[in-house]
Formats: C-alpha cells, sequence, structure tokens
C-alpha cells in the first residue's frame, strides 16, 4: 500500500490547542492531552492530511534509557525516508493504526508498544515506562502537522538493536555524549528532547 493510502490516527488542532499553543516540549498537564486524545481521535487518510495543520497526526516518541545511556539511530542509504539518510535519531515510533484500537486500552499506547516491537529486538525488561512531554514545532512544514509524545522506556539492560539492520544503525550513548552525534542534524525533534529533557537532567 501506498503510505499516503494510509489511515493515521489524528485529532483536530482546535481541540488539542483550544487552551493555547507552545512550542518546544511541554511537561506539564499531560493528562489532560492523553485524555483529549482518547476522547477526540479520528482515523484520516495520511494524503489528505500531510499538509492539512487543521490537524496533527499524533506520533509516540520513545527514548529508551539504560544506566544514563540512550539508544540512538543512525538512517543509511537504503532507508526508505531518504531526507533522513545519515541523520541520527533518538525517538523510535510511527504512525497510530485503526489496528491500534482496542476495547479498554489507550490507542496511543497500543500503537506505542507496536512500533517498540516492529522496530528494536530488545533482549531485557522494560523497569519504567512514562510519559515525560508533547512536542510541538510549527517551524517546518512536516513538523506542523505532527505532535509527538514522548514517552521514557527505562530497561535494565543495554540489549538492543534496530531490527531493519539494512535501514538503520543504533546503539547505546552515553548523555553528555549525544549533542555530538547530533549537532549537525536536521530533524527538529531531537533537538528539542536533547536541549530541553536530557541536556537538562542531572
Amino acid at each position: 500500500m501506498n503510505k499516503f493510502d494510509e489511515k493515521v490516527l489524528v485529532v483536530a488542532s482546535e481541540i488539542l490547542f483550544k487552551n493555547g499553543v507552545w512550542q518546544g516540549l511541554k511537561k506539564d498537564n499531560l493528562e489532560y492531552y492523553l485524555d483529549l486524545i482518547n476522547k477526540n481521535y479520528e482515523f484520516k487518510r495520511r494524503g489528505d492530511v500531510e499538509e492539512d495543520n487543521s490537524y496533527q497526526q499524533i506520533i509516540p516518541y520513545i527514548l529508551f534509557n539504560h544506566q544514563n545511556n540512550y539508544f540512538i539511530y543512525k538512517y543509511l542509504p537504503k532507508a526508505g525516508e531518504q531526507r533522513l539518510v545519515d541523520t541520527f535519531q533518538l525517538g523510535i515510533g510511527g504512525h497510530i493504526n485503526e489496528v491500534d484500537v482496542k476495547t479498554g486500552e489507550s490507542v496511543l499506547e497500543v500503537g506505542m508498544m507496536r512500533e517498540w516491537q516492529e522496530e528494536v529486538d530488545y533482549k531485557g525488561n522494560l523497569v519504567g515506562k512514562r510519559l515525560i512531554g508533547i512536542i510541538n514545532d510549527d517551524s517546518m512544514p512536516v513538523e506542523k502537522v505532527h505532535l509527538g509524545f514522548v514517552y521514557l522506556f527505562e530497561g535494565d539492560s543495554g540489549e538492543i538493536s534496530i531490527k531493519e539492520k539494512d535501514k538503520m544503525a543504533g546503539e547505546l550513548v552515553e548523555a553528555e555524549k549525544i549533542g555530538e552525534y547530533i549537532k549537525n542534524n536536521n530533524g527538529i525533534w531531537v533537538k528539542i528532547v536533547y536541549n530541553e529533557y536530557i541536556k537538562l537532567l542531572k
């Protein structure tokens, strides 16, 4: 299926931002926004909302941490999204689809766990999992139609790897060294997460 024919979860921007628009990583009142999503989400054809900022495509964005080391991965030349080749990313995640709707469960969390299982091979236990913030950035066309829900996963093992090894390469990196990896990135979300969360940790 063409990626633009994929049905993705969206919420109307006027609903999400009725209390105001922010830029960067919002760290307060997070449960309010989770509730808004669960009560107001709908699915629309991706191609119809890619340039329509009256809707926000909701993206779970997972940071993985083990003993102050964060999982970081790089897009290789065979990656499907050529604009991202040679850039480093911190977040694991993607769009939420209709398959993620489960009775009695948060569609955001179901979609997040599906993406986690599809993208990485992790040989350990998750000992912590929490929402740490919501990214909004209106400075670029792609980011303007996406809202990132940033979750921190903490593991008891550092044995984690990317499943699609021909498209991406991943490794654990000490928190204080991440800045060197991403300094030449054109990606916005990775810099927001680093500057407004990881860099501020003591």
